[in-house]
């Protein structure tokens, strides 16, 4: 590779202490080493802080991180993406860990001076053991997602095609993806390679993420009146 791009990767945390070892670990160790490390952190009161300051100095300078409250996970991650200097960025939550290859993986067929999105393979983790490894493609995100935690999206296409709406409380990845999608100017690349660990839980399975789904489906076009009616109806 003639060009090292720069890339940003992101994590964002609030009482992490239990899990961000694991995703502070697999950034400091990736075989790419052009990389900044931003930590947004929503004022935890646990031991995440401590942790992450213990690790800063390993980093030799590429990490920072800001400690304040914000207004949900969106919130931090365009916080995030706001304070970033790389030409791609990737986000890694702060109970996921990337693998050891994932950054290269993601620069070797990525163009940093066009509008793209690379994505990969996720393995869930469940009881801390490997459960299964997924990978949904992105013709199908009119009905589904793809998995945003292997996502690195170049950051001109945040500057063109915007951020996080974070009217979402939950949604907002796939909401983002698709407008990228549909835009029909955003070039999807497929890695077949296992990117990120993800740790099953969370939000996101329960019926506030199911009602989001259908909500941004619907405002995209690609849920009719009848399906979202019968849909919101059936959770509530």
């Amino acid at each position: 590779m003639n060009y090292e791009p720069k890339v940003s990767i992101i994590t964002v945390c609030y009482n992490s202490e239990k899990t961000i070892k694991d995703t502070l670990q697999s950034v400091l160790h990736q075989s790419y080493t052009n990389i900044e490390y931003i930590i947004i952190d929503g004022k935890s009161t646990d031991g995440t802080l401590k942790i992450i300051k213990e690790y800063k100095s390993l980093f030799n300078g590429r990490m920072k991180y800001i400690s304040e409250i914000d207004s949900g996970i969106y919130n931090a991650m365009n916080k995030g993406i706001a304070k970033s200097s790389g030409e791609i960025i990737g986000i890694i939550n702060s109970d996921d860990f990337y693998e050891p290859d994932a950054v290269w993986n993601a620069v070797s067929i990525m163009n940093p001076f066009e509008y793209q999105v690379a994505y990969g393979a996720l393995r869930l983790i469940r009881k801390n053991r490997s459960h299964e490894v997924i990978m949904n493609t992105h013709d199908k995100l009119p009905t589904t997602i793809i998995q945003h935690p292997t996502c690195f999206v170049t950051s001109i296409t945040y500057q063109k095609h915007g951020l996080f709406n974070e009217k979402y409380k939950i949604s907002s990845d796939h909401d983002l993806l698709l407008r990228y999608y549909l835009n029909g100017n955003v070039k999807f690349i497929k890695m077949d390679k296992i990117i990120t660990n993800f740790r099953v839980g969370g939000a996101s399975a329960g019926p506030l993420g199911y009602k989001e789904h259908c909500k941004l489906r619907y405002k995209h076009g690609t849920m009719g009146f009848k399906e979202y009616i019968t849909n919101i109806l059936f959770i509530c």
